[in-house]
């Protein structure tokens, strides 16, 4: 789904990921899950464009649910995959801390796993190598995204900030779908890590003046950063 030219969601609120294309070919934010690869080629397609012009994968961490087409793009079009070095090996599967427990309705909690586990959640295959990123570097790929350390949900979460799309990409930094309980509006994402290191990592994108926010999960924010920010600190408060 194009959001604006040069800016496509693939997915939709309940798993997403983002293509950018300019005249230098696409670059992928996150991968979504493995049945999510249709809609990947049909978007690729609509902009006369096919996998071997994706020129990267930038993951915003290393969960699974945002891994799933990664190895396939790596093995069978060369497509390098890029992670914060603090989620390398949590991306090449790697173990991942248990995290509290969390709030969640049966409803959408079952619509969540049903959803993932039609489109081959549980096949996710990690990727074999990935190329290990730091924040505060312009990334030499479409778009030109500049990476935003964002630490909490993940050690190595990231916001990639492309300003030329007046856009930054938070994968699970924030959320405006929590997938257990089916809440809509910014919030702090579930299954994090450490809660006050990623509410306090939120100060290093309110200042971006982004009109798009892109979520892995939930509806894009098409707003200020500033104020999702300001409203996922009223909840927290």
């Amino acid at each position: 789904m194009e959001l604006r030219p040069g800016l496509h969601r693939i997915g939709n609120d309940l798993v997403a990921c983002y293509l950018i294309a300019d005249d230098t070919g696409a670059l992928l934010v996150d991968a979504g899950i493995p049945g999510q690869w249709p809609e990947l080629l049909a978007e690729l397609d609509a902009l006369g464009l096919t996998p071997a012009d994706i020129r990267g994968v930038v993951l915003t961490h290393g969960d699974s649910d945002h891994l799933g087409f990664a190895e396939r793009l790596r093995r069978d079009h060369g497509v390098p995959v890029a992670v914060h070095a603090d989620d390398a090996e949590r991306a090449l599967g790697g173990p991942k801390p248990k995290t509290g427990r969390e709030r969640f309705r049966l409803g959408a909690t079952a619509r969540f796993l049903w959803f993932t586990l039609r489109r081959g959640g549980l096949r996710t295959e990690h990727p074999r190598e990935v190329e290990r990123i730091e924040a505060g570097t312009a990334l030499p790929l479409p778009g030109r995204p500049e990476i935003i350390a964002m630490p909490g949900h993940s050690p190595g979460s990231i916001a990639v900030h492309v300003p030329s799309l007046d856009a930054v990409f938070v994968g699970d930094a924030l959320t405006t779908r929590n997938v257990l309980t089916g809440a809509e509006g910014p919030a702090p994402a579930p299954f994090t890590d450490d809660p006050p290191a990623a509410l306090a990592a939120l100060d290093r994108i309110a200042g971006l003046g982004a009109a798009w926010v892109l979520p892995g999960h939930g509806a894009p924010w098409h707003g200020d950063v500033a104020e999702a920010v300001r409203r996922i600190r009223a909840i927290a408060d």
